[in-house]
């Protein structure tokens, strides 16, 4: 049987892979120049290439069910014992992401491309594919450049429209509708948040850990715990990469509050306080929280709650309680995210109740399968998405 994958990402090679190891025939169509570039982004460069905490529940979409077959029929321990006998070593974290052993993005792909030298898959780079078509039981994939390719099946594997400087484009729903299928609204998710800059851009590069709410009005719509990092436009970070998505899609009127000493209530904060009033006595407010937070947050900290060059010693009980409050309540009017160049991943994608979830098979286009971030699923970070594309593409390229 003779395939053709569009897209040589993560799914889309694992997709290749499995199809010739059922023996099929495989035309691989990568937009690139060469297949893999936004693997070599992933990770911060060292690729987290899967989670050992991989559950539906660290998925999103409309129907988040449709990827449980996929992730247990390919799961972790399967991902993993994959990747070994392609001659990738590994290493795990405490907080169970893999990377690989050698702290190389470039490792990953590495394996992937020699596996993909084999005489079952034909590769084809710099192909931009234009239009989809099926007649009868032939399908026909026509290039930017004029050029046809035939098969008897079709996987698409194209990637959604986020990190657009790695190659995420909208192709992949363009040509899926013109088999008759439909997409959700997409969303960039596993991005950076814009909020109102007065006080992240003078806290551009400094680090914290925080709790993180995202709040509309009273209502808590998300919220996390972990590393944030403050930016000349707003926040980042993995802490809030993994929220990013409740904020693409949750509106006007957001805000992000920041709780930036969550081990400690707020009566244990003024006491603190109290003790460091006597203590700093003779230096000014804006020192008051050295030693607890950095430097620079500490003084914005301060400053937020409307005080700067006062002497501590001059600080009432109520001025440390409002001081107090602030740490726990350091809050960021939400203006929007960064947007698809800049996210990691799309939230949303083809809609996935039009394929069936146990071979990726469209249920409107017989010999049509589609695999990884073009569909209706996103994973949160920490190799949640890329263990969805090896998921997905495995199953996708079984062809049953």
């Amino acid at each position: 049987m003779t395939v053709i994958i569009i897209g040589g990402g993560a799914a889309g090679m694992a997709a290749a892979l499995s199809a010739a190891e059922h023996g099929h025939q495989v035309t691989l169509l990568e937009r690139q120049a060469r297949v893999g570039r936004k693997l070599l982004s992933t990770g911060n460069g060292r690729c987290n290439l899967t989670n050992h905490h991989v559950s539906p529940a660290h998925y999103h979409g409309e129907d988040v069910s449709f990827a449980a077959f996929a992730l247990s029929r390919f799961d972790v321990g399967t991902t993993l014992q994959y990747f070994a006998e392609l001659g990738l070593l590994t290493t795990a974290e405490d907080s169970g992401r893999v990377y690989p052993y050698s702290n190389m993005a470039g490792s990953v792909l590495d394996v992937l491309r020699y596996g993909l030298e084999q005489p079952h898959i034909d590769l084809h780079t710099g192909v931009t594919v234009t239009k989809l078509r099926k007649k009868g039981d032939v399908f026909t994939v026509e290039t930017e450049s004029g050029e046809t390719f035939t098969a008897d099946r079709v996987i698409l594997a194209a990637g959604g429209a986020a990190g657009s400087k790695v190659g995420g484009v909208m192709d992949g729903y363009r040509l899926a509708k013109m088999l008759g299928h439909h997409r959700t609204a997409l969303y960039p998710s596993l991005v950076q948040l814009k909020t109102d800059p007065t006080y992240p851009r003078s806290l551009k590069g400094v680090k914290a850990d925080a709790r993180i709410y995202i709040l509309r009005g009273k209502e808590v719509i998300a919220e996390n715990r972990g590393e944030i990092l403050f930016t000349e436009y707003g926040v980042s970070g993995p802490a809030i990469f993994d929220i990013s998505r409740a904020v693409s899609t949750g509106g006007e009127g957001l805000v992000c509050k920041l709780n930036l000493l969550p081990d400690w209530d707020e009566q244990s904060v003024l006491d603190w306080l109290m003790q460091r009033r006597t203590a700093m006595a003779d230096h000014e407010s804006s020192a008051l929280l050295t030693g607890a937070l950095h430097s620079r947050l500490g003084q914005t900290v301060c400053k937020a709650a409307g005080f700067t060059n006062q002497p501590i010693a001059d600080l009432s009980d109520g001025d440390l309680r409002s001081i107090a409050y602030r740490t726990q309540h350091f809050a960021l009017p939400v203006l929007g995210t960064c947007g698809f160049d800049q996210a990691q991943v799309t939230a949303g994608g083809l809609c996935t109740d039009e394929f069936d979830p146990e071979t990726m098979e469209s249920r409107l286009v017989p010999g049509f399968y589609a695999c990884g971030e073009v569909l209706d699923i996103d994973g949160d970070c920490g190799g949640y998405n890329l263990q969805w594309a090896w998921s997905s593409g495995r199953l996708a390229g079984e062809l049953q």
